[in-house]
């Protein structure tokens, strides 16, 4: 789409902010970042609805319990919803359009939101199944950033009724 003058179309805006924050996770997010460090993604089952949350919090928001459980799931899992991005961040050089999706890790009750690539925008699918792509072992650090993207496998769709409570 352009402008109504003819001008070529806004792609990207760029404006001043300043966010500074100290963030200190606790033991279950300490365990978690842990996990990333080491190429796992740990979580939390709860004892009371068996619930694994990922990340982890210290008890189930649902139940009022803490959690005892600390579970590692599979870093394959089902792309549950997604957008298809068409304006850029100033900070992440990207071609556009991008999807950004929430995925449902196998073995979790929780969606984590990822970059999807591997896929064209007007392939992408709601239950498309796929795997983390995790950037260069020595690149890792205590952060969820080390898996830079999912991408597709060669896998069928997972079927709607095992992922709709994610939604």
């Amino acid at each position: 789409m352009s402008a109504a003058d003819g001008s070529k179309p806004v792609k990207g805006i760029v404006t001043p902010i300043r966010l500074d924050y100290r963030y200190t996770p606790g033991a279950a997010q300490s365990r978690f970042l842990h996990g990333l460090k080491e190429g796992r993604l740990l979580g939390r089952r709860c004892p009371q609805c068996g619930k694994v949350y990922v990340p982890p919090r210290g008890g189930c928001p649902m139940c009022g319990v803490e959690f005892a459980e600390e579970v590692e799931v599979a870093d394959t899992g089902t792309l549950v919803t997604y957008a298809v991005v068409n304006v850029n961040f100033a900070n992440r050089v990207i071609d556009l359009p991008y999807i950004s999706g929430e995925v449902l890790f196998d073995g979790s009750d929780m969606t984590s939101m990822v970059l999807v690539q591997g896929v064209s925008p007007d392939e992408v699918r709601m239950g498309m199944r796929v795997r983390a792509h995790w950037l260069p072992r020595d690149e890792w650090d205590y952060s969820f950033t080390n898996i830079d993207y999912v991408e597709p496998i060669d896998e069928p769709d997972a079927d709607y009724e095992s992922f709709k409570e994610a939604l």
